[in-house]
C-alpha cells in the first residue's frame, strides 16, 4: 500500500466497492480497493468450465424484480438477461406433482387478516404457533418455514415477522420477476472493473485488512499483502465487507479491529443476521430428468422437495444442460454447512436421487461444485436478513460514523433491495455520494 494519503480507500471489491469506486473515480478523487481474495466479485463467482455451455454460479446467480442497475451494467457491455420462468413441481406423497395452488395465498391472508404491520414486531414463528397463525393448515405454517428458510436463509425463530409480512405482501419481492445475466454473474463484474479509471482507481488484491484506526480527519488502515505487513491513509474510508465479517468480535480470527470500536452499530449488528446458505451445483453425464415419463419434466424450472436436506432444486432453464442446482438455507443449512464439503455433496446426490426414485450411481454424476459461504473467511455467511425489532438495523448500518467511515454492501442497503446485488449496487452508489458531498464540505 501507500504512504500517501488517498482521497478514500474501499474496503471490499464485490459489487457494493466496486460500483462506489467507479462513482468516485468518476468524480475526480483518488481512490484505492483492497481485496482480501486473488479475485473481485465477493459473492458473485461465475466460475467456468470448458465442458458446459453456462458458468456455474458459486454465489449470486438470479436478478430479482426490476433491478434497473443491474441491467444497466449489463447494457454497458452489450449483455442483457434471461427471463427464468417455467414450471415448478414439487415432490409430495412419494411422487412428483405439478403445483397447482399456492400456499403463500393462505398465509398472505394470514398475515393481512392478523394486521401484523401495525403491532410490534415478532419472530415468524411466534406469529406461526400464536392466535392468528393457528388459523392456517400445518401444510401452510411448515411451507412459510421452510419457504423463509430456503428464500431468505433465516431462522423462523428470529426473522422479523415485518420484514417477512413486508417481502411477501403484494407488491413485495415475491411478486416480482426472475432472470439471470446472460453468460453468467461475471459480465457485470466485467463492466464495473472496465469502469475503474486506472488513473484514479487502484485495485490491490490479496491484501487482508485487520485494523482501521479513524477520526474525523483522515483514517489509516494497516492489513497484510501476500503475508508482509502493508499500511495506508486516505481522508475517508468505505466499508463494503459482509455483515458476518463486521459482526466478528475483535479477538476472533478474520475480524476487522476498528479504532474506536463500533458502538453506535451493536444496534445493527444485533438487528441483522448472516442466513446461512448451501448450493451444490450437479454435473450429470446427461441431463435425466428430461427423459423421464416421456418428458414430463422437460420444461420444469424447480423441483421442490419439503422434508429433505436440500428442499429445492432448480435447472437452468432457459439453457438446456445436464446441470441441476441443489439448495438449502436458513437453520439446516448451518448444521449441513459443519460437514466435508464431500458429504454435504452426498446428501444433495442423495436427495437428486431420492426424488427422482434412482439410484445415485444410475445418475451418472460427473461433477460437483461447492462453495461454503458460511465458512468462508472473508464472507462468514450468505447474505443477510433482519431479526425480529430489527427494523431500523439497515438503516443504523448505514449511517456514516465521523465523516469518515461510510459503509456500503448488501445488508447496507436501505432502498428496498438488501440481500440482493441491485441492494449492493445502489448501497455502493449511495456510500459514494455521501463520500463525496463530505469531501466537498458539505455534511452527509
Amino acid at each position: 500500500m501507500t504512504a500517501e494519503p488517498l482521497d478514500i480507500i474501499v474496503i471490499g471489491a464485490g459489487a457494493a466497492g466496486l460500483a462506489a469506486a467507479a462513482a468516485l473515480g468518476r468524480a475526480g478523487h483518488s481512490v484505492l480497493v483492497l481485496e482480501a481474495r486473488d479475485r473481485i466479485g465477493g459473492r458473485i463467482w461465475s466460475r467456468h468450465e470448458p465442458a458446459l455451455p453456462v458458468p456455474v454460479e458459486l454465489g449470486a446467480e438470479f436478478i430479482h424484480g426490476a433491478s434497473p442497475e443491474t441491467h444497466e451494467w449489463l447494457r454497458s457491455i452489450g449483455q442483457a438477461a434471461i427471463d427464468t420462468s417455467g414450471e415448478h413441481w414439487s415432490f409430495v406423497d412419494g411422487r412428483l406433482q405439478r403445483r397447482t395452488q399456492s400456499l403463500l395465498g393462505e398465509v398472505r391472508a394470514a398475515l393481512e387478516a392478523g394486521d401484523v404491520l401495525s403491532r410490534p414486531d415478532t419472530s415468524l414463528e411466534t406469529f406461526l404457533t400464536g392466535k392468528s397463525g393457528r388459523t392456517l393448515s400445518e401444510e401452510a405454517r411448515s411451507m412459510a418455514r421452510a419457504f423463509v428458510s430456503g428464500f431468505d436463509a433465516a431462522d423462523p425463530k428470529r426473522v422479523s415477522l415485518h420484514s417477512v409480512a413486508q417481502e411477501w405482501g403484494a407488491g413485495g419481492m415475491l411478486d416480482s420477476s426472475q432472470s439471470r445475466p446472460a453468460g453468467g454473474y461475471g459480465n457485470l463484474l466485467v463492466a464495473l472493473r472496465a469502469a475503474l479509471d486506472p488513473a484514479r482507481v487502484q485495485v490491490q488484491l490479496q491484501t487482508v485488512v485487520t485494523d482501521i484506526h479513524w477520526s474525523s480527519r483522515s483514517v489509516e488502515v494497516t492489513g497484510r499483502r501476500l503475508g508482509e505487513a502493508c499500511r495506508a491513509r486516505a481522508r475517508k474510508v468505505i466499508v463494503t465487507v459482509p455483515l458476518g465479517v463486521l459482526k466478528l468480535s475483535p479477538q476472533s480470527p478474520g475480524a476487522i479491529r476498528f479504532t474506536p470500536a463500533l458502538e453506535t452499530k451493536q444496534a445493527a449488528f444485533d438487528g441483522l443476521i448472516a442466513g446461512p446458505v448451501l448450493k451444490v451445483t450437479l454435473h450429470f453425464r446427461r441431463p435425466f430428468w428430461e427423459g423421464l415419463h416421456e418428458g414430463r419434466y422437460a420444461d420444469v424450472s424447480f423441483f421442490h422437495a419439503p422434508g429433505k436436506a436440500f428442499p429445492t432444486f432448480w435447472t437452468t432453464l432457459p439453457a438446456r444442460t445436464s446441470l441441476l442446482n441443489a439448495w438449502v438455507g436458513g437453520p439446516a443449512a448451518a448444521r449441513l454447512g459443519d460437514l466435508p464439503d464431500e458429504e454435504i455433496i452426498r446428501h444433495a446426490l442423495g436427495c437428486v436421487a431420492a426424488v427422482f426414485s434412482g439410484d445415485k450411481e444410475d445418475l451418472e454424476l460427473e461433477a460437483a461444485y461447492l462453495h461454503n459461504w458460511h465458512r468462508d473467511p472473508f464472507a462468514r455467511g450468505a447474505y443477510s436478513y433482519v431479526a425480529a425489532g430489527g427494523a431500523r438495523a439497515r438503516e443504523i448500518l448505514a449511517t456514516p460514523l465521523a465523516g469518515a467511515l461510510f459503509f456500503a454492501g448488501e445488508a447496507a442497503d436501505t432502498s428496498g433491495d438488501a440481500t440482493t446485488v441491485t441492494g449492493a449496487l445502489r448501497s455502493g452508489v449511495r456510500a459514494a455520494l455521501e463520500v463525496s458531498r463530505h469531501l466537498e464540505g458539505h455534511r452527509g
